[in-house]
């Protein structure tokens, strides 16, 4: 196949410039409200408590979400969202501008960037479906596996340069000006969105019933294994084994190297990501992708455990970019299953489906790192993450033989089967 199959198309090369934009802005702007709000409280669960303030809307919202977005136009509906990021992230420059933190009390500062980052998570849980839609009207359904390896490779790019970006921000400009570098490129996102055309509505059933639509997905999802177990694998995993949510802690109190230093700490498992997702484009996963998809994640488990009994700060940072190499892998076989098994009029409420599972998993294990921290001390809750991860694997091995034998090349065949005649 030709690894620069998806590339070859105008609108799927401008679709990456929007992604690599938003992303950038939203992990920059994660990270700074990480950095702001530890150096105002040096509380661990504060680190928790903006994970829970934007997973909790994106729980509520998703499903609803998923039924808007596959009765909509897809071009049109993803502008609103990045207005509504746009608007979100002017809020918090406007709150950390040096007089504000004059003028008004730390708890009243704090509250109001939880509130905007809860309004966060009602966009968020809009676009991530509306993405995984748009991307599937761009692309033909014979280079889907090549459009989400690109996909998640400019989304790894972005988080590789968007959280170390946002460390030396920080310490080169501040967290208000970095604030309006945010601001700004979301400004660029929605520049280059409208250079994209609109797209027909694929959905036969426009005007079904909320509910009937929502429990159509649903019954797909439950009753898909390959997705079900590709998506409650990582879930869990995610849950349990990430770390990232207290790198401020182990950035100022652990391993001592400050803004600078926690931006390549962050940065560290994107780096890993995107270059095992570089290297996929040339050496597919689609063969053996369920025994490749419970190694990956068995690894991250392991790399989490070494980072978090690590005092060396490059060790730290080794095992972090592992970590993000291994994670590649199951990002990757993860999409592509996605992509080929997600009938196109089901994609907006099954991508809702995936952001309960996945997605929200990143915020809901920030916040359960930050009460294990708070229980436990920071080294001990990433090291039985960790080691949840593991048992989880070992658990799903066992139980879903099925899974183990999952191999995509023959829906690849298919669809290109479907294209040729």
């Amino acid at each position: 196949m030709d690894p620069y199959a998806a590339l070859r198309y105008k609108e799927f090369n401008l679709f990456l410039i929007v992604r690599f934009a938003m992303v950038f802005a939203w992990s920059m702007q994660f990270i700074v409200i990480e950095w702001q709000v530890y150096s105002m409280t040096k509380d661990p669960l504060s680190l928790g408590i903006i994970g829970l303030m934007e997973v909790i809307p994106a729980v509520l919202m998703a499903l609803f979400a998923g039924h808007i977005v596959d009765q909509k136009e897809k071009r049109s509906l993803l502008v609103k969202c990045i207005l509504g990021f746009s608007i979100i992230s002017f809020g918090l420059f406007m709150l950390s501008m040096p007089q504000v933190q004059v003028d008004y009390s730390t708890k009243t500062i704090l509250y109001a960037i939880y509130c905007l980052v809860f309004l966060g998570g009602i966009v968020r849980s809009f676009i991530g479906p509306t993405i995984f839609s748009l991307v599937a009207l761009i692309v033909p359904k014979k280079i889907y596996p090549n459009a989400a390896t690109w996909s998640s490779s400019t989304w790894q790019m972005a988080s590789v340069l968007g959280p170390a970006f946002a460390g030396f921000s920080i310490s080169w400009i501040g967290v208000h000006w970095s604030m309006c570098v945010i601001f700004g490129f979301s400004i660029l996102a929605l520049l280059f969105l409208f250079q994209i055309g609109k797209k027909p509505i694929l959905n036969p059933k426009i005007g079904e019933p909320v509910f009937q639509s929502l429990k159509e997905g649903l019954n797909f999802v439950f009753s898909t294994k390959a997705v079900l177990g590709a998506l409650t694998l990582d879930m869990i995993a995610v849950l349990f084994g990430g770390a990232v949510a207290l790198l401020p802690i182990f950035a100022q109190d652990i391993l001592h190297v400050g803004a600078e230093g926690f931006g390549i700490l962050r940065a560290a498992p994107a780096v890993g990501a995107f270059l095992t997702m570089l290297g996929s484009t040339r050496f597919p996963l689609h063969k053996n992708a369920g025994k490749k998809l419970l190694y990956a994640i068995f690894g991250f488990g392991l790399c989490i455990i070494v980072f978090g009994l690590s005092t060396y700060y490059w060790l730290s940072v080794f095992a972090l970019f592992l970590s993000g190499a291994v994670d590649g892998v199951s990002m990757i076989i993860r999409q592509t299953i996605l992509q080929l098994k997600t009938p196109d009029h089901m994609r907006g409420r099954v991508a809702s489906v995936n952001s309960i599972f996945v997605g929200s998993s990143n915020e809901l294990g920030a916040f359960e790192s930050g009460l294990t921290a708070k229980w436990m001390g920071a080294v001990t809750a990433v090291v039985f993450g960790g080691t949840m991860t593991l048992l989880t694997v070992g658990i799903t091995a066992i139980s879903l033989p099925s899974f183990r034998k999952l191999d995509l090349q023959k829906d690849i065949d298919e669809h290109e089967k479907e294209t040729t005649t």
